[in-house]
């Protein structure tokens, strides 16, 4: 099927203004924008906040084996997310359970400044798997898993590039980790790929680039 082509629409950038506050790990990018229309009108002028960060995309990754039963299992990560651990119950629309803020995921990670090309982002994927689960692998036996995609475009440019690789369990070391008190005493376990799916169904597992990664692995 193909989609019908984008409207002729244009941003025309007025002008950047400059962050009160210094450089972060996370910056607000605060931009004045025109929108040209497909009659080559200018809308009014209209200031657009979004986020950027030098380490700006990141690599998803599927280690996933096959048990003496040939059924597909997948390794998942446990992860402590600030911005989900601390919503204030004022923006709750529904009651959040009392591990708000602990997400099961994928390995996953930025890329580097010197990993932005197709074997970059490789290199940066073996990186995050021997860090986050322990499994060290040639860079070039990670395979890509579909199409790269943006988690969030309204706020941020950020890319994600999705892999998978055919692990050995009994080869798993302990995981390097990036030195981030966030990453200590994480739980990894091994779940049946369509168990992860169910549990993505339930709401059990909330991270959207781990379950859009379980899906398409699942189609392989």
């Amino acid at each position: 099927m193909r989609l019908p082509p984008f409207p002729k629409l244009a941003l025309k950038l007025v002008r950047t203004i400059p962050s009160l506050d210094g450089p972060g790990f996370l910056n607000v990018r605060r931009q004045v924008f025109r929108v040209e229309f497909p009659d080559g009108s200018l809308s009014d002028a209209f200031t657009y906040d979004s986020v950027d960060r030098a380490r700006l995309d990141a690599v998803v990754i599927a280690p996933h084996y096959r048990d003496a039963d040939g059924r597909r299992h997948v390794f998942l990560r446990s992860a402590l997310r600030p911005p989900a651990a601390t919503r204030s119950p004022e923006v709750w629309p529904v009651p959040e359970p009392p591990t708000l803020g602990a997400i099961w995921e994928l390995p996953a990670g930025l890329v580097e400044l010197d990993e932005r090309s197709p074997e970059g982002l490789r290199r940066s994927a073996a990186r995050e798997l021997l860090e986050e689960v322990g499994f060290d692998v040639p860079p070039s036996e990670l395979q890509p898993l579909g199409p790269s995609t943006f988690p969030a475009p309204g706020m941020v440019g950020e890319r994600h590039f999705f892999f998978h690789v055919e692990v050995d369990p009994a080869r798993r070391g302990t995981p390097l980790e990036d030195g981030s008190p966030l990453e200590r005493f994480a739980t990894i376990v091994a779940v049946p790929l369509d168990a992860a799916i169910e549990l993505t169904r339930r709401g059990m597992i909330e991270d959207a680039k781990t379950e859009v990664a379980l899906r398409r692995l699942a189609e392989l």
